[in-house]
């Protein structure tokens, strides 16, 4: 009995130094994100982050109408140069994802093109009017020429943003 009660008490001890030094690691990679990181929306880690060629998959999967809650990496290919209300980012091999931000509630500066992201938030599919792709055309800098070419309505990846990590 004696030394079960030892072995629980040491296991307890053990227990208790590892959630120290889980917290600890938890401290350190907030100081990172901080550090490294400029962040918009709502606050969050780069903890749990799917890569750009998984994100991808799980696009594949969707059909229209349907939602899934993801957190992702990957590059900004462009961004709204009116004022930062959009943002396009790469995906591998396949046309890129529109991002929008929650309810407009935030916005990202208008240089952030080429710079690494993680976006967290709704992914989905989505069908793009005519008017809405000159629109995001336009406000892209495209010419008059490229935003009149635009003549059939597209399905693409879709996301909407609650939180934006950029890489300083």
């Amino acid at each position: 009995m004696k030394k079960f009660a030892f072995i629980l008490a040491l296991f307890c001890l053990l227990s208790c130094d590892r959630k120290k030094d889980n917290d600890e690691a938890e401290a350190v990679l907030e100081d990172n994100v901080e550090a490294n990181y400029e962040s918009y929306g709502q606050e969050i880690s780069p903890k749990g982050t799917f890569s750009s060629s998984v994100m991808l998959e799980k696009y594949e999967s969707l059909r229209e109408g349907d939602t899934i809650n993801v957190k992702f990496d990957t590059k900004i290919n462009s961004v709204c140069q009116s004022k930062g209300c959009w943002m396009v980012l790469e995906l591998p091999g396949v046309d890129d994802v529109m991002v929008k931000f929650e309810n407009y509630g935030f916005f990202v500066p208008k240089d952030a093109m080429g710079k690494d992201v993680i976006v967290r938030g709704k992914a989905f599919i989505e069908e793009t009017s005519v008017e809405e792709q000159r629109h995001y055309a336009e406000d892209a800098g495209k010419s008059i020429h490229e935003v009149m070419e635009i003549r059939e309505p597209v399905k693409k990846f879709g996301f909407t943003a609650d939180g934006v990590l950029i890489k300083k």
